[in-house]
């Protein structure tokens, strides 16, 4: 009798291993079918379609990632995670607004007349996309704004990385000389810039 409750209690264990072992290679098969099928599928439309190639890479590569719409995402859904005591620590080291002497048009945008090595102020908080040379402006700091407007800052010396997220009024860095170029675009065209020079 307790040899039987033995023998049957063994093989109720090797069904329920081989069960299990069943299951992961019945998963595993699985996963290698489907991998493989979205594999032949991408390779055929790859192959198949070379405009969507290069329509893919004219999207990606000359369309602006709306940086600020996922940060107004991020906000609305984790606001009020962080603690009162971390927003009372932090200081505001420099908070200025922008000064100049004198403002021209100059290509797309205006030049600004600025005392030399002028600390440049972000003119509204928003996120830092680009940083780098551009034809005509120089070392050059793109600032994605939380209103919309991308906001170029040419002929500065950079103090901020890219994707830095940037409050109205800190430090964007500082100018190379006595100008300061500032283009101002909304979902890539140029807007004129005495609506954001007030």
């Amino acid at each position: 009798m307790i040899e039987s409750k033995f023998y049957n209690k063994k093989r109720n264990n090797n069904s329920v291993s081989n069960n299990i072992l069943k299951n992961i290679i019945r998963t595993f098969i699985t996963k290698c079918l489907i991998t493989i099928i979205i594999t032949l599928v991408l390779l055929i439309i790859f192959k198949v379609d070379r405009d969507f190639k290069s329509s893919f890479n004219k999207y990606v590569y000359n369309t602006s990632l709306p940086f600020t719409d996922f940060k107004d995402l991020y906000d609305s859904f984790f606001k009020g995670t962080t603690t009162t005591n971390q927003e009372n620590n932090s200081i505001d080291v420099f908070t200025e607004k922008l000064s100049y002497s004198n403002a021209s048009l100059y290509k797309d945008g205006v030049k600004l007349t600025v005392s030399s090595n002028y600390l440049v102020p972000a003119l509204e908080s928003g996120i830092v996309v680009f940083i780098g040379e551009k034809d005509d402006y120089g070392k050059t700091v793109i600032v994605q704004q939380m209103n919309g407007i991308d906001v170029f800052y040419g002929n500065i010396s950079s103090n901020v990385n890219i994707y830095d997220y940037v409050e109205k009024g800190s430090l964007i860095g500082e100018s190379i000389d006595d100008k300061l170029y500032l283009v101002f675009q909304k979902e890539g065209k140029n807007v004129n810039y005495k609506e954001y020079l007030k």
